[in-house]
């Protein structure tokens, strides 16, 4: 398959539904950037407080007219409530690769296994559908709760760029990259991942 970004891609599940994301879906997601503040604490976009928020979908959106990101609203089935958002970024087509992150759920949806049900579709539809060869993930070093997320759905640790970024209060961030290789998910990846859903 050729990705168009131009594409609505709509990647679904009896458990969830990742939807391309809009401007429309401001209403639905901002009650998490107001609300629930402390999800927000490795973000490297400001996204705290209706303008920041509003800025936060608009660069999401700007960059797929760039043809850089893909970005979903994760609509949580179970709940019938819309859950966060997540994307791909990084998009390089012609080097198979891409980068799978900007992942937030709001705090009723951590530990609930929504997360692991996104990235099962998320993965399927980069390396069966895009035909990806490498699915990398980023995260601030000291994010324990995400690296060990990432681990749990087969990701293996390629190393740490230090001081490789800033972050919103000015100091720097070490980046732990993870990734997941097409021929891992094959072998094993998916049959894995597929029994802890």
């Amino acid at each position: 398959m050729n990705f168009d970004f131009n594409e609505n891609y709509v990647l679904e599940s009896d458990r969830v539904r990742l939807e391309p994301l809009e401007a429309n879906h401001f209403s639905s997601l901002v009650t998490f950037s107001l609300n629930e503040t402390e999800i927000w604490k490795f973000s490297s976009i400001p996204a705290i407080g209706e303008e920041n928020f509003k800025n936060y979908l608009q660069i999401a959106l700007h960059n797929r007219l760039k043809q850089s990101e893909y970005a979903f609203a994760v609509f949580d089935k179970k709940t019938n409530q819309y859950a966060g958002s997540t994307r791909f970024y990084d998009i390089q087509l012609q080097n198979k690769t891409l980068q799978l992150g900007y992942t937030w759920y709001g705090k009723n949806f951590h530990g609930t296994g929504l997360n692991k049900h996104c990235k099962y579709l998320l993965l399927e539809f980069a390396f069966e559908k895009m035909n990806m060869a490498r699915v990398e993930f980023r995260a601030d070093n000291n994010n324990l709760h995400s690296i060990a997320a990432m681990k749990s759905i087969g990701c293996k640790i390629d190393g740490v760029l230090r001081s490789n970024m800033t972050k919103l209060d000015g100091s720097r961030r070490d980046s732990i990259v993870l990734s997941i290789l097409q021929e891992e998910w094959f072998e094993n990846v998916k049959e894995n991942l597929k029994k802890k859903l």
